[in-house]
């Protein structure tokens, strides 16, 4: 049985790396977007060009911070991991995408 790739819908991205510091703790680009793939099954592939410029903007809101670090493999990396505000931003996050979902759910639901 092949899997087809998801394309998650805009916006979500934030909150699957929001959730995934959140779970996991501090950890370097690579390894957020790495854990993400893992956790989905392998039906998103995450790119850096998708990775990156989400955890800018996180940064940017200030619900991320870094720190520079040295990876598994010996390399000097950029470590991220959650505010006191992100962790607050996260169930904003999850009870819109509750919300979101609800509200598909009774479009998908309705008799013709």
């Amino acid at each position: 049985m092949s899997r087809e790739k998801t394309e998650v819908p805009y916006g979500t991205l934030d909150l699957l790396i929001l959730k995934t510091l959140e779970t996991g703790g501090s950890m370097h680009g690579y390894s957020i977007a790495r854990r993400i793939e893992q956790v989905s099954e392998s039906l998103l592939r995450l790119s850096q060009g998708s990775v990156y410029p989400a955890l800018i903007r996180l940064e940017q809101e200030g619900w991320i911070r870094t720190e520079w670090g040295v990876s598994e493999t010996n390399r000097k990396v950029k470590f991220y991991s959650l505010t006191r505000s992100g962790r607050k931003q996260v169930q904003v996050e999850v009870e819109n995408w509750q919300k979101a979902n609800a509200l598909v759910a009774r479009f998908l639901e309705a008799a013709p």
